[in-house]
């Protein structure tokens, strides 16, 4: 099972883009803060890349901007 849950913040302004077959596509940047830190250590974060395609693209270029929270679930490409 591929199913990944992410909730973090967009790290810049979005840009809807459109593909030559007309799919509408985003990609972003998701700063996530690491549940766990250990004492005496500063909160680390991990900054994931992120890429929307068709309605959901254009949901999330309407809906959310640079440093809004967002919540994502999907897969994990390598």
């Amino acid at each position: 099972m591929n199913s990944v849950n992410l909730l973090g913040r967009i790290t810049a302004n979005l840009e809807l883009k459109t593909t030559q077959n007309g799919v509408s596509v985003t990609s972003f940047t998701l700063a996530v803060d690491r549940s766990y830190t250990p004492k005496g250590q500063e909160r680390q974060t991990d900054f994931i890349q992120c890429v929307a395609w068709r309605q959901t693209a254009e949901f999330i270029t309407r809906y959310f901007r640079k440093g809004n929270r967002i919540a994502l679930n999907g897969s994990l490409q390598s």
